[in-house]
């Protein structure tokens, strides 16, 4: 999802958009919805968190931080 999405999803949101990274966005995010902050750590592919709308992205922004890209 391109940031510029998230962005306007966390204004709706009602959240504080200026300087924060996608990760550190989605995790703002997902804690303003009640839900675990764990967008980008499925390192293995593994997630419980079933109908997540980040999940895609997440398990690829996972693994490409754990190969140190």
């Amino acid at each position: 999802m391109h940031i510029n999405i998230i962005r306007s999803k966390a204004k709706d949101m009602g959240l504080k958009t200026g300087r924060i990274g996608k990760i550190d966005l989605v995790h703002n995010i997902q804690r303003a919805e009640g839900n675990f902050d764990c967008f980008a750590t499925a390192f293995d592919g593994i997630c419980d968190q079933e109908g997540c709308m980040w999940q895609e992205e997440c398990f690829a922004l996972a693994n490409k931080q754990r190969s140190g890209d």
